[in-house]
């Protein structure tokens, strides 16, 4: 893919109401206007990956018993998967999710919209999941 696909996803995005900033020069920060969350969208090759942060904790909130909720089968979050990365005592949890691009086309576009939408549902529901754990 090439920078023309990035700008291609940039304007896919503005005209569905995003706000859409580029962040690098294969990445951009993506914005729902209406709840204000944001995430970030990096085009590696043909694979879009998007991340969106659900929450930094302390490490020490990061149990087993909340490793065990992020990782059930069960839990509701069915199209994205967690991440943690620490730094600093820190823990940041996102939630993440990825589409292959083709030539850009409406299946693309169909694609790229899903994977967004699905992130920002599953990060509402994430939320909800680890709220009395990570709190």
């Amino acid at each position: 893919m090439s920078q023309n696909a990035l700008a291609q996803i940039h304007e896919l995005l503005a005209a569905r109401r995003y706000s859409v900033a580029e962040s690098s020069g294969t990445g951009l920060r993506i914005q729902e206007v209406d709840s204000g969350l944001s995430m970030q969208a990096e085009l590696q090759g043909e694979i879009l990956f998007f991340s969106l942060v659900c929450a930094t904790v302390p490490s020490d909130r990061i149990t087993p018993a909340v490793m065990r909720k992020m990782l059930d089968v069960h839990n509701g979050i069915s199209t994205s998967h967690f991440q943690l990365s620490e730094s600093d005592g820190q823990t940041v949890v996102t939630l993440n999710n990825f589409c292959k691009l083709q030539e850009m086309g409406p299946d693309d576009e169909d694609d790229i919209l899903s994977c967004v939408s699905f992130l920002l549902v599953d990060v509402l529901h994430a939320r909800d999941l680890l709220a009395a754990d990570l709190q």
